[in-house]
């Protein structure tokens, strides 16, 4: 059972997930930037819907499985017993969000927080298929995160699943730890993304022969690099709400989550300008930004729990990986991401859940966060791919190849977004 939440850490949190959307606003429009000039609107269009969507599917129906309501953060769940433990595997609560304003005031704003949550989880594969994926395959694919796969993870992670008992059931430390979503958003989102990607397949030219790739640059880096500092001021909001709906720590211990957001991203985007630096001479905007999100989603798991130095650690780590990822998903995996949703928030996430088990001071906390890892690896990953793929037979991902050529802007609006300018020449294909 959560503590009772003071009147001053309901007006802090509600006033901080009021400022969380930024990070939404900030990761479309780094979208949007990375992709193709010739989708740039149906980009940010499709952020926008995606986010209606995900909000009205877990409002009808998704928020009943995570348990928030009625009762407090750690709601009412359906359980079973196995060897004298209880399991609790799915959240019991009223459809349409039925007694809502007669939950406790923490049960409402960890809802609050979910809403929030389940729509950056949509946009991360809405990313990876940037200029080849249909408008309304988004929008289903975020319905089906929704209803299903998130309520599921967040159940089990936040509201009293059974990875929350883990430290309760077999002394595991605190459970499963995930202040900011790192696991619930990120990684959750990143392998949703690397299942879009596997499903809808690369974009035309990215792979013209074997171990080659061509080189699509995003066609606008200003959005990427303002998109990361309108998302700094969201995972800000983010990481500190998280600390006090899910880590229930005290106002003191606030501002130090501040501070290792902060420290996380920038040790990580130095880390990248400095790789970048070394490998090509000049440092690489693009990669630059990825690693400082990298940064950023790791410090989602951690930032509440470690010291500034871990947290420099955790960031400078991200931010050497994130440009050596790019390359390993690309030259020898063959894996299209432009928005690099799998080396960005699925190895990020991953990262900072190993580091939270790492640096705790709990003992058992790295055995709970690595089962919990592996459950969303060897669990939650196959579930995701199997719906993606029977969506995929009624709501084709995939654009035709025409609308490929004259870019999804054309294809699915009818109009360009940059309709003054000449955007794009004309590809040639194999």
């Amino acid at each position: 059972m959560s503590p009772a939440m003071t009147d001053a850490s309901f007006a802090l949190t509600l006033a901080l997930l009021l400022l969380a959307p930024l990070a939404i606003a900030g990761v479309a429009l780094i979208n949007t930037g990375l992709g193709r000039s010739r989708s740039a609107a149906q980009s940010l269009l499709g952020s926008l819907a995606i986010l209606a969507v995900a909000a009205i599917v877990f409002a009808i129906l998704g928020a009943a499985f995570t348990g928030n309501l009625p009762g407090t953060a750690g709601g009412a769940g359906h359980s079973f017993q196995l060897a004298g433990k209880s399991w609790n595997w799915l959240g019991a609560a009223p459809f349409l969000l039925g007694g809502l304003g007669a939950a406790p005031a923490q049960s409402q704003l960890a809802l609050l927080f979910e809403f929030l949550a389940v729509a950056l989880v949509g946009l991360l594969p809405w990313g990876s298929g940037a200029d080849r994926l249909r408008l309304t395959a988004g929008c289903a694919i975020a319905a089906v995160i929704a209803a299903f796969v998130f309520p599921l993870t967040a159940h089990w992670i936040w509201t009293g699943g059974w990875l929350a008992q883990l430290g309760l059931n077999f002394s595991l430390g605190q459970g499963f730890l995930d202040g900011g979503g790192a696991a619930t958003v990120h990684l959750l989102g990143g392998l949703s993304a690397l299942a879009v990607i596997w499903i809808a397949g690369p974009r035309r030219g990215k792979f013209p022969k074997e171990g080659l790739a061509t080189a699509m640059p995003g066609h606008n880096a200003v959005y990427v690099v303002f998109g990361c500092l309108l998302a700094l001021v969201g995972w800000l909001a983010w990481n500190v709400a998280g600390a006090v709906l899910w880590l229930h720590a005290p106002l003191a211990a606030l501002p130090v989550t501040a501070i290792n957001t902060l420290l996380s991203a920038s040790a990580a985007v130095v880390a990248t300008f400095a790789v970048t630096r070394f490998r090509f001479g000049k440092p690489d905007a693009s990669l630059c930004a990825n690693g400082w999100l990298a940064g950023l989603v790791a410090s989602s798991a951690c930032a509440g729990i470690v010291t500034p130095a871990a947290a420099l650690f955790v960031g400078l780590v991200a931010g050497v990986a994130t440009p050596l990822l790019v390359e390993l998903c690309e030259l020898a995996l063959s894996i299209d991401d432009p928005s690099g949703a799998i080396t960005v928030h699925a190895a990020g996430g991953l990262w900072g859940l190993i580091a939270t088990g790492i640096f705790a001071p709990q003992p058992g906390q790295l055995v709970a966060q690595l089962v919990g890892i592996a459950t969303l690896l060897g669990f939650v990953f196959p579930l995701v791919y199997g719906l993606f793929a029977l969506l995929n037979r009624f709501v084709p991902f995939r654009a035709d190849a025409d609308g490929e050529r004259i870019g999804m802007d054309l294809h699915e609006l009818g109009g360009g977004a940059y309709p003054e300018f000449v955007i794009h020449r004309d590809d040639s294909y194999r």
